[in-house]
């Protein structure tokens, strides 16, 4: 079930003593009496619906600029202790048959940090989950894979209503008002969820890795390194008209989003970013700070935020000449796959970054101190965010998992 709400029985533990078999990591009673948890999670206050933070300004006032090997001096105690300790789930244990039990060095279950757990899961898809969409007002949650499926999802009984048969891979997907966009080889197919209509754009090269909408135009990333843009069309054959092609990229453009004092920002492997302005739709900058592909950008109020494959996360500010520089760089040990943004039950900015290590990272800003990771048996490439504290992750064996920021003190029983 996926409700809205984290069930009594998944919260409410009779005894204070760790179970013994969980410990083992065979406890096969949901509820179990006893704790699955050797620690309890602290209390939080009720969730805001605010994706914002003001205080990025501290990364200029208090470190040296484009230095990535340094850290706000703004350590807790508790963030101290989840440095330290770095833990990661174990393999033998994802594939149940972990010899160790309770003496593994290694995490038994699907998450460490507080004020997060594991709502549900999601199974059908047979391959990479590469969208996730959650359109507003919908009870319907819309999920595409390269195993060349759509899946429609109930969100009050978790389970498939529909499934789509593409006729190829799901290379991208999101959605804009009715519209649901998917992103296939050659082509993005345009479907009203309200009418029930499908249209058909074509024009691109290659497999359509990355779409987003701004200033009521659609652009798509494609292989072959061109976005194309569509805008509304008053003709009969479709709603949307081919309107130019952006082409300075030398290769596959793998993300986008648009921002900023009316930004398109590109990423691909060439290793670039490009800016575009959105109403002229020419390129005004090219951003060179990473060495490996840009795999993931995202906006969060006036700030640019970029992951690459050369394991930094970068933050880009604007500056009195109208350009975008780098203010600060996180490393991170992996290879930044994709990067999403939410707030905590607190409104504290959460940034998720997930890496080839085939984890999440959730990090407090702007800090960047880590509260807590996410785990899968493959690496997770794409993010959605929900009402009430939810969020969702799809990962490369096509697994949904369903979270929840906790409202209240609760211990975590363990998953399965």
């Amino acid at each position: 079930m996926m409700n809205m709400k984290v069930g009594r029985s998944r919260t409410e533990r009779i005894s204070g003593t760790t179970c013994a078999y969980w410990l083992a990591g065979r406890c096969n009673r949901n509820p179990c009496r006893f704790l699955h948890t050797e620690t309890s999670y602290p209390s939080t206050a009720s969730y805001h619906n605010a994706r914002k933070f003001h205080s990025f300004s501290k990364f200029e006032k208090s470190r040296p600029k484009h230095n990535p090997n340094t850290i706000l001096n703004r350590n807790s105690e508790k963030t101290q202790v989840a440095d330290k300790s770095s833990p990661s789930i174990c393999k033998y244990w994802v594939n149940g048959n972990c010899v160790h039990g309770d003496r593994c060095r290694y995490l038994h279950r699907w998450s460490y940090g507080d004020g997060f757990a594991t709502l549900t899961k999601l199974q059908g898809h047979k391959k990479l989950v590469t969208g996730i969409v959650l359109p507003v007002g919908s009870d319907k949650l819309y999920s595409g894979s390269t195993d060349g499926t759509l899946r429609t999802w109930d969100c009050n009984s978790g389970q498939c209503t529909n499934l789509m048969n593409l006729g190829a891979e799901a290379t991208s997907l999101i959605s804009e008002g009715p519209w649901i966009f998917v992103g296939l080889t050659k082509a993005v197919m345009a479907w009203n969820i309200q009418t029930a209509s499908h249209f058909t754009l074509d024009g691109p090269k290659g497999r359509i890795l990355a779409m987003t909408v701004g200033n009521d135009t659609l652009f798509a990333g494609a292989e072959d390194g061109i976005i194309s843009a569509w805008r509304g069309s008053s003709t009969a054959d479709s709603p949307f008209e081919l309107v130019a092609s952006l082409c300075d990229h030398t290769k596959s453009v793998v993300c986008l989003a648009v921002g900023g004092d009316k930004m398109l920002c590109s990423g691909s492997k060439d290793q670039s970013i490009k800016v575009w302005d959105l109403d002229t739709l020419e390129c005004k900058m090219t951003l060179n700070a990473h060495t490996d592909a840009v795999t993931s950008l995202i906006w969060w109020d006036n700030y640019l935020l970029s992951g690459s494959s050369d394991c930094t996360i970068h933050v880009w500010a604007a500056t009195e000449e109208r350009t975008l520089k780098v203010i600060y760089s996180h490393n991170v040990e992996s290879d930044v796959v994709a990067l999403s943004g939410m707030a905590d039950p607190e409104a504290k900015p959460i940034l998720l970054c997930s890496c080839t290590d085939n984890s999440v990272r959730l990090y407090e800003l702007p800090s960047f101190a880590e509260r807590g990771r996410l785990f899968a048996k493959k690496e997770v490439g794409s993010f959605e965010t929900g009402p009430g504290g939810l969020f969702f992750t799809g990962d490369r064996t096509g697994l949904l998992m369903v979270w929840k920021w906790l409202e209240e003190p609760r211990v975590e029983a363990a998953s399965s």
